[in-house]
């Protein structure tokens, strides 16, 4: 055999090379197999693995000759059909039941030598084979077998008539007018080799026995058997299985079935006929492992739903608009009074920063367990490395998932519904960002200022489960449909790739609060105008008042008070003034500020996901999408 390009007959064959349809269905089948062994139950892809074998070792052997094994009843009269076409007694006939014990073998020969080699296959012994009487040149490179009756009451012989039905290239099935409607024949071998019927013959034997028309009443009943067994007849140029009838005995009908048989040899297509069937029997068996009840796949939706969760899970939403509180308070720290400014870096100095105070909990997402709830502060520094981590290299690739025994533990995949959980969303925030008090600072300790003495809610126990869900949903969805086999293997690598999931998204997180420490990276050059025009109304109002306190000790002119009332009012109102016109121009830049923050966490997290969960998922669809065009091929489709 030609290595990968398909098949050649040996030195003695007639045909050089299958034709391509069978070749290209037989290294369909192969790849099939190869690309589904880590997939299926190798019970599943035997029978594909025999078709492969009985094809490799067929075509080793003679192409010059076709096999045709005579199969019938006892007492149906095959052994006489088979004299009759050999032309000479070549297979005992008798009363005794069962009269055949072992395959006779009848051989015209061929143009080249080969013959031996398929009836060593067959098993049929040296002192079977036979050559005919005449050697009819019509019927050249016939290979003609006579089976035991394969209702024998010997088991050996109806095991060895099965056996030898699979490695024959045709059948000629011979029924005589009493038990062509056998319930054996029927449902043990008709009906379940329907799908062989181009390379089958029915013959009704012993016609001779019907009075008048009754043959043909027998005939038209045999037709409708097989046609409700689902065997297709060849009638009218269609292919099929071909219906003939004829007697043994008197030799009537015989000469047809003699040239029907030597224009089947000479087409030299029985083999292919037959190992396409049998390819097609193997694809029909392995249809419900790679055919899917519906298209499959991750739809857009889903991977947006799923990037959504992990959003969720990590406090994207939450981050985003602390982000944007953030940026405000350093606008009115700013752009605020001097007196503001002096009030709020008091109160900063007494309470410490919303991204700074390790005691807090805040930094982490409350999605992985291998973090505490410490600040982030302790394993990063510097701004611009934590925002490419926030960009996406803060989730490692599959390698630094987590592993079983872990807190963070398996996650479940079955197929869930698309809800949300509504506990994550909350827990994530208050373990994420911490509950702001009243300031919108966190106190120290973790407790919020509205409940003096309450603990931080930790919210990694409510984080989890919105990982969870997010993993089982997009897992049911890209497994929806698939066949059993398959919907596991996605299953279980969706399943691999959220071990750590929970770690990789802490890290996200906590790499998004690390860029935000310290507020806007680039200070916005109105700050520093209206930081100007408040150090100016500042100028103002002690120039007013100390050209007031001038006027009241006399040091002054005492009617020239107004002077000094003028500036000393539009310092002090102009300054409250300013810094209402400054928090009403900073409220759009602060929500794109936090708008932005949000949408590099949310992204982060997506990578994540995309990279430990959604892409072996992939991977599984990609190779289910490659074995089930392999299985279209072999299965002609």
């Amino acid at each position: 055999m030609a290595e990968g390009s398909g098949y050649r007959w040996a030195e003695d064959g007639g045909r050089q090379a299958v034709r391509g349809g069978l070749r290209g269905r037989l290294d369909a089948l192969r790849e099939l197999i190869a690309l589904s062994r880590t997939r299926l139950d190798g019970r599943a892809l035997e029978s594909a693995g025999r078709v492969l074998e009985t094809a490799d070792e067929r075509f080793r052997l003679s192409g010059e000759h076709t096999v045709v094994a005579l199969a019938g009843a006892t007492g149906s009269g095959k052994s006489s059909l088979f004299n009759a076409l050999a032309g000479a007694n070549r297979s005992q006939v008798g009363p005794r039941r069962p009269t055949t014990a072992e395959p006779v073998a009848c051989v015209w020969p061929g143009s080249r030598p080969g013959a031996e080699g398929l009836l060593h296959r067959l098993g049929v012994p040296t002192h079977r084979r036979h050559a005919p009487a005449d050697g009819n040149s019509e019927l050249r490179g016939l290979i003609l077998i006579d089976l035991p009756d394969h209702d024998s009451s010997a088991t050996e012989h109806r095991a060895q008539v099965d056996r030898m039905l699979e490695l024959v290239d045709a059948v000629i099935w011979v029924v005589d007018p009493e038990k062509y409607a056998d319930a054996v024949l029927h449902e043990r071998y008709l009906r379940p080799l329907a799908g062989y019927a181009e390379v089958m013959f029915v013959v009704l034997n012993q016609v001779d026995r019907l009075p008048g028309d009754a043959a043909d009443q027998v005939v038209d009943d045999l037709r409708r058997l097989l046609d409700e067994d689902g065997l297709a007849l060849g009638e009218h140029g269609e292919p099929g299985a071909a219906v003939l009838a004829l007697s043994a005995a008197t030799g009537k009908g015989v000469g047809e079935l003699r040239e029907a048989l030597g224009q089947f040899v000479a087409e030299r297509g029985a083999v292919d006929r037959r190992l396409a069937a049998d390819v097609d029997a193997a694809a029909e068996r392995l249809r419900s492992v790679y055919v899917a009840q519906c298209p499959v796949g991750l739809t857009e939706q889903a991977r947006a739903e799923f990037d959504d969760r992990l959003a969720e899970a990590v406090g994207a939403v939450a981050t985003g608009r602390a982000a944007e509180r953030d940026w405000l308070r350093h606008a009115e720290r700013a752009c605020g009074t001097p007196w503001a400014r002096l009030r709020l870096r008091g109160r900063r100095a007494g309470r410490g920063s919303r991204w700074e105070n390790p005691g807090s909990g805040v930094g982490t997402t409350g999605v992985g367990a291998s973090r505490g709830a410490t600040g982030v502060g302790a394993s990063r520094r510097g701004r611009p490395g934590a925002e490419r981590a926030v960009q996406g290299q803060s989730c490692g690739g599959r390698g630094e998932a987590g592993r079983p025994g872990t807190e963070s533990g398996p996650t479940g995949t079955g197929r869930a519904g698309s809800g949300r959980t509504g506990t994550g969303r909350s827990g994530v925030r208050q373990g994420l960002m911490g509950q702001p008090g009243a300031s919108g600072h966190l106190r120290a300790g973790g407790s919020s200022a509205g409940g003096a003495g309450e603990p931080a809610v930790d919210g990694r126990a409510a984080a989890r489960p919105v990982v969870e869900h997010a993993v089982r949903a997009v897992a049911g969805e890209a497994a929806h449909g698939l066949p059993a086999p398959w919907a596991q293997a996605v299953r279980e690598a969706a399943e691999r790739g959220a071990y750590g999931l929970p770690e990789a998204l802490d890290k996200a997180a906590a790499a998004a609060e690390e860029s935000l420490r310290g507020g806007p990276a680039v200070k916005p050059r109105w700050w520093t105008v209206a930081a100007s025009l408040q150090g100016l109304m500042l100028v103002l109002q002690v120039v007013g008042l100390l050209w007031l306190l001038g006027v009241v000790t006399g040091l002054g002119d005492g009617t020239d008070w107004i002077s000094g009332l003028s500036p000393a009012v539009l310092g002090l109102l102009g300054g409250p003034a300013l810094t209402w016109l400054c928090r009403a121009v900073a409220r759009g830049p602060a929500r794109r500020y936090g708008q932005d923050a949000e949408r590099r966490l949310r992204g982060a997290a997506a990578g994540c996901g995309r990279a430990r969960v959604l892409e072996p998922v992939a991977a599984e669809l990609l190779r289910y999408r490659e074995v089930r065009e392999q299985y279209a091929v072999a299965s002609g489709v």
